[in-house]
């Protein structure tokens, strides 16, 4: 090597040794690779974990349990007061019984509906539930589509059980959408599951809810219910919580649950996991009779696909798991309590058929005839009536809703400034552990590490990792004025960006549609004087994010949940820099960064203030309208799901949650994310609570005539007026 290349290359290798000195009191960052990407890999091994280890640390489940579950299904509204089956036409005849069709009221504005099977005579009381893809008539022989052996209803009446068979929402989506705004590729469970979730209700609860109501119609008669798939998972669900029933089968869907995050949404219910495996819900029905039989669920691939514009579906199937997971789940079942049976085969094999019966005292008998009375009947018309009711109750619930959350304002507003504290400390608790799930507190000490990736005439950026729980880590990069004095403490500002962003959007983006929707917001802030973090938050990754937030649902946390430990982590490190006052650290987020705005602050006291941009709403209409195209009820994002979020605290709560600190709204005419008069409206709610507590300068908004993108205008005389950064 000659030796002007050997003193080039030495001084080469002498600069990129000094580019990469990490920040004084932190460690040499050598990771490499795409650090956003290990970050959701790292929380999602930490769920796997969580999923895997569930079982174990459940107990056994006691009877004042049922009202945890009751809950969690949203089985809280006041039933039908009087509950009586309407009978409709005689639309069938077998051998010893009539078929009938029935309607039954059950909630407020919501009927059950289907085919009761009547003997002459009937010895018991059967509730038959079919797979949500099966009809009453299939299952009662009058339709095509299954053979006569798995027809368990008119089984059933043959053997002399007076047989109610409800109709089930169905997989289809035709109905998933509204004349005049949009239609998805949802299924209907979905679409009513999307809606019903954010208002402390569930698809399940809605239909577990019929039976109930039905149940009395078999006056002094010994109950029964037979379920196969989605029916299975009502059959299990009510016989956990109905002491009426006195036995139960449970086919074609009972086993392990920690896979639920991989199945339909519509099966996904609010930490159950945490108490309710299948074993368990099982040993809620002791002493009472559970037959499991362990028969092919119901194949399904996924949503509906994709056509004509309609799309938004959660992705998710449903498959048979191996008979030995089954069994295991059985055998966990089983170490709880006596009594219940584990049969191989079917769906409703001869076995299981014998032993329903035999349970309530009676034996099977031979197939008979079953002789429709009516034309080929179509089930579409029933389809919507019971979707649209379902519908409505839920959007009389959104409408509701805001009388019961205001209540929080309200309090804060009498207790006063001084005193609100006392208020809003346990609205905080119940906000961050029951609607986004708490973590356990960051782990312990640290040591952080960094290494240098910007060196611009203003500032100088460091790429800085902080540990946080085990190996999930948070990640972003803090850029440094270069005027700081010696001694000197800057006020900081926290930049996020929103959906499938990274830090360097906020600073030098290379794509021009990232600088024309971040405005290079943290280099501008630096320049400017404030010390500047911009973290990565994990909604990147497209469904490698979501299915984050599948896993997390089961177990009580949401994406939010990491988020906002994360963050506090962050805030620890910022608050110890020599050139941070940690008591002027404010937080400025877009778009999804808007949410963590909204979110994290309501959350973590230590931040100053916070500006949500673009993304400020009337959020529960945001997440439940069907009479805007712009609602989340037409999107992918599921992720944006907080369960019973509806009853507790929309965008004016959580921004009482921040009060009495700063808080500013930036809004664009034409952001697409809304309307102004929806943000206009809950906006209004904020001030309200602001100038009741006489803090009226402490919070504002600012509307800009343009679209989904930070303005940077009055909110920079907002953080100049609050913060005071030099």
């Amino acid at each position: 090597m000659r030796t002007s290349t050997r003193i080039g290359f030495l001084a080469s290798a002498l600069a990129a040794a000094v580019w990469a000195q990490p920040l004084a009191g932190t460690e040499e960052l050598r990771r490499t690779g795409d650090l956003a990407a290990q970050m959701v890999e790292s929380i999602d091994a930490y769920l796997m974990r969580r999923l895997s280890e569930a079982p174990s640390r459940r107990v056994a489940p006691k009877p004042g349990d049922r009202g945890t579950l009751r809950r969690l299904l949203g089985l809280v509204d006041a039933p039908a007061a009087e509950v009586s089956l309407q009978f409709g036409a005689k639309v069938g005849q077998g051998h010893g019984f009539e078929i009938l069709h029935v309607r039954w009221p059950a909630l407020e504005g919501v009927e059950g509906e289907g085919l009761l099977l009547r003997p002459a005579k009937p010895k018991a009381f059967a509730v038959a539930l079919p797979d949500a893809d099966w009809t009453p008539e299939m299952l009662a022989g009058l339709a095509p589509g299954l053979p006569p052996e798995q027809q368990f209803a008119r089984r059933l009446a043959e053997s002399g059980c007076l047989v109610l068979v409800p109709a089930l929402l169905d997989r289809s989506d035709e109905f998933s959408g509204k004349q005049g705004v949009r239609f998805t590729n949802q299924p209907h469970r979905e679409f009513v599951y999307r809606m019903a979730y954010e208002m402390g209700r569930h698809i399940i609860g809605y239909e577990l809810q019929k039976v109930f109501a039905a149940i009395g119609a078999g006056g002094k008669l010994p109950v029964g219910i037979f379920g196969y798939g989605e029916g299975g998972l009502l059959a299990l669900h009510a016989a956990a919580l109905d002491e009426r029933i006195k036995t139960a089968v449970v086919s074609g869907y009972f086993g392990p649950r920690e896979q639920v995050w991989s199945q339909p949404i519509y099966r996904n219910v609010w930490s159950q996991l945490l108490q309710f495996g299948d074993a368990e819900l099982a040993a809620l029905a002791a002493p009472r009779e559970v037959i499991i039989e362990a028969s092919p669920h119901p194949q399904v691939a996924g949503p509906p696909l994709e056509r004509d514009g309609r799309r938004g579906a959660a992705s998710g199937g449903i498959s048979t798991p191996p008979v030995e997971a089954v069994r295991a789940e059985f055998q966990r079942a089983a170490g709880y309590r006596a009594g219940l049976k584990f049969i191989e085969g079917g769906p409703s094999s001869d076995e299981t058929l014998a032993a329903f019966l035999g349970s309530l005292g009676l034996k099977p008998a031979p197939l008979g005839k079953v002789t429709s009375l009516q034309s080929a009947y179509e089930p579409k018309p029933r389809t919507k009536r019971l979707m649209d009711q379902m519908i409505e109750h839920t959007q009389r619930l959104v409408r509701r809703s805001e009388f019961e959350r205001r209540k929080f304002p309200e309090a804060l507003t009498k207790a006063g400034l001084k005193k609100m504290g006392e208020i809003a400390g346990p609205a905080r608790d119940r906000f961050w552990g029951e609607v986004i799930g708490r973590m356990p507190e960051p782990e312990g000490s640290f040591v952080a590490q960094s290494r240098k990736l910007y060196d611009e005439p203003g500032f100088t950026g460091h790429e800085v990792l902080l540990p946080v729980w085990g190996d999930v880590f948070a990640y972003g990069i803090l850029l440094i004025p270069r005027d700081m004095k010696p001694g000197e403490r800057r006020a900081a500002v926290v930049a996020q960006h929103g959906l499938e962003g990274r830090p360097q959007h906020l600073i030098a983006p290379a794509d021009e549609r990232m600088d024309r929707v971040y405005g290079r917001l943290a280099a501008v802030l630096a320049q400017r004087g404030y010390v500047v973090f911009a973290p990565q938050n994990p909604y990147i990754g497209e469904e490698k994010f979501r299915a984050l937030v599948r896993k997390s649902h089961p177990l009580k946390l949401t994406l939010f949940s990491f988020i906002a430990g994360q963050h506090a982590r962050i805030l620890e490190w910022l608050a110890s820099l020599p050139f941070v006052d940690g008591g002027r650290i404010g937080f400025y987020g877009l778009s999804y960064g808007g949410k963590t705005a909204m979110r994290v602050p309501a959350l973590l006291p230590r931040y100053a203030l916070s500006i949500c941009s673009a993304d400020f709403n009337e959020w529960v209409w945001k997440v439940t309208s069907v009479d805007e195209p712009f609602s989340y009820m037409y999107t992918r994002e599921y992720d944006m799901l907080e369960f019973d979020l509806g009853h507790t605290f929309n965008y004016a709560e959580m921004a009482a949650l921040i009060a009495p600190r700063p808080f500013m709204v930036e809004r664009g005419h034409r952001d697409g994310v809304g309307i102004d008069e929806w943000v206009a409206y809950e906006y209004a709610k904020v001030r309200r609570l602001y100038a009741f507590l006489g803090i009226p300068e402490r919070t504002t908004i600012e509307f800009f005539n343009g679209p989904h993108q930070i303005h940077g205008q009055g909110t920079l005389e907002f953080l100049e007026r609050h913060l005071k950064p030099r």
